[in-house]
């Protein structure tokens, strides 16, 4: 990018910043790409200090990119199911570069990848 070019609403990052901003999103989707599917409760249970909310917010977000698919069981008691949609897969080459990135940048005092 040229110093001179400024960077507008409409360029691509502000773009897929504007639908996978904020400190979940990424978070629900690494962990959706790693167990493959998982119910609410799961998903709640492992990010640890999301609230009822915003859990429920940030998958109404993705659901309403495509990025995830919701699959309900009419059962009782209720069962909700959440995984990747194909677009959603797309961004695992993304997400496995932010691990190397992290990986490789994260100061030693905190590593405890184990």
């Amino acid at each position: 990018m040229a110093k001179s070019e400024e960077i507008t609403l409409d360029c691509p990052v502000a773009y897929t910043l504007s639908v996978l901003g904020g400190k979940w999103k990424w978070l629900i989707i690494y962990l959706l790409c790693e167990q493959g599917t998982l119910r609410y409760g799961e998903l709640k249970r492992r990010l640890s200090g999301i609230t009822h909310k915003m859990l429920s917010q940030q998958l109404k977000e993705l659901e309403t990119e495509q990025l995830i698919a919701r699959k309900e069981y009419h059962q009782i008691p209720p069962k909700v199911e959440y995984s990747l949609t194909e677009k959603g897969q797309t961004l695992i080459p993304i997400l496995d570069l932010m691990c190397d990135w992290g990986e490789m940048n994260w100061p030693k005092a905190n590593l405890s990848l184990e």
